[in-house]
């Protein structure tokens, strides 16, 4: 006698759930409400599909729709976002981290997220000097070339990248993104050998000259090592 083997289901995204996500990372920074028509455009979803997937949003407090038409976010989003960051229980320790960087070097210091194909800075401690590069925490930027994309690459992989065993960090570039900025970043780890994100240095490139970086190195190495042990992290090596 055979017996027969059934196959395990393959678990698979729900449609409707990806398309729902898809609208939501259509609202980029600096809209205010965006029309039906843009929306549509951004996603590539149709109108009809678009203002079902609406009606839920806008029941739950994701969404808001206007007289006009035109939708913008709703509080649910910032009440995640809050918890998000709780949640992540690295505040505390991150800032007086960027606060001894800025300190040591006067150039900005950040901490930098993983966020799909983006970088999101979750915390930051803006330079002294007047001429600095204006980011802000919650700005989302892509994973570029910078030194801070590819900290988060290598490192943020899971598994790491084959180069997360030799490459050195501090890592340096200058103009990348922007031909005015360079910046220094380097992993920070969560507890055990996890993950938990960038730290950087960024400053113009006429200031934050790769010599002048190799100088910062050793105190953004320092902070970093500093923070990762009070994570309950263990570095790589």
């Amino acid at each position: 006698m055979t017996t027969s083997t059934r196959p395990k289901p393959s678990l698979e995204g729900v449609a409707s759930a990806g398309r729902t996500l898809t609208l939501l990372s259509a609202f980029r920074k600096g809209d205010d409400a965006v029309s039906l028509a843009e929306l549509t455009a951004r996603t590539g979803l149709v109108k009809t599909t678009i203002m079902r997937l609406a009606i839920s949003l806008e029941e739950h407090g994701y969404l808001i729709r206007l007289p006009d038409g035109s939708y913008r976010l709703g509080a649910e989003l910032f009440r995640l976002g809050s918890v998000y960051q709780q949640s992540f229980r690295v505040e505390a320790h991150v800032m007086p981290a960027l606060e001894r960087l800025v300190a040591a070097t006067s150039e900005s210091a950040s901490f930098y997220v993983r966020s799909g194909e983006q970088r999101l800075c979750l915390y930051r401690v803006d330079s002294p000097h007047r001429l600095r590069l204006h980011v802000r925490q919650g700005d989302m930027l892509p994973m570029d070339n910078s030194a801070i994309a590819q900290v988060l690459r290598i490192f943020g992989s899971t598994p790491p990248a084959p180069e997360a065993s030799t490459v050195v960090v501090p890592l340096y570039t200058g103009g990348e993104r922007d031909p005015h900025v360079a910046g220094m970043a380097t992993p920070v780890f969560g507890p055990g050998e996890s993950f938990a994100g960038a730290l950087c240095l960024t400053g113009p490139v006429t200031r934050f000259t790769r010599e002048v970086a190799k100088d910062a190195a050793g105190v953004l190495s320092g902070v970093a090592s500093d923070l990762t042990r009070s994570l309950g992290g263990i570095e790589r090596h």
